[in-house]
């Protein structure tokens, strides 16, 4: 499991922040996403990914390609079952990727769903995190 990038950056699983017991809900599966980081996030959780909440969860786990459709939507619907704490990691192909995100359309969607982007993370070798917040303060 990746630990750092070599410059002490945190990566991997390890960059999500993620604990044992934590709730996470996955959204956006599809067969090309990255299985071992699927897999060490479960291991890391000690809990399999939710498909459907019966309850608020933790964390969201999306995973977005941009041929997907609007982001803002995409965003809108993790926003179903997140606790009103909680936070969204947004997982796309890494730029320069087949399908990447373009992070101006990410930034409007954000915006648009009310969210604020907040620190990236390197995850995976074809995929990138970005954490998605909710606002802590309404702007004057």
């Amino acid at each position: 499991m990746p630990t750092t990038d070599g410059t002490g950056k945190v990566t991997g699983v390890v960059a999500l922040g993620l604990a044992p017991g934590m709730a996470v809900q996955e959204l956006g599966w599809s067969d090309d996403v990255d299985e071992q980081l699927r897999e060490q996030i479960m291991d890391t959780i000690d809990a399999d990914l939710l498909y459907e909440a019966n309850e608020a969860v933790d964390v969201v786990l999306l995973w977005w390609r941009n041929s997907d459709g609007d982001i803002a939507d995409g965003l809108v619907d993790a926003l179903t079952d997140l606790s009103p704490i909680g936070y969204i990691w947004l997982l796309s192909p890494k730029v320069g990727r087949d399908d990447y995100l373009d992070p101006t359309d990410l930034a409007e969607a954000a915006l648009t769903a009310g969210l604020a982007v907040a620190n990236p993370a390197s995850v995976s070798a074809n995929w990138q995190a970005q954490k998605l917040v909710r606002p802590k303060g309404t702007r004057r």
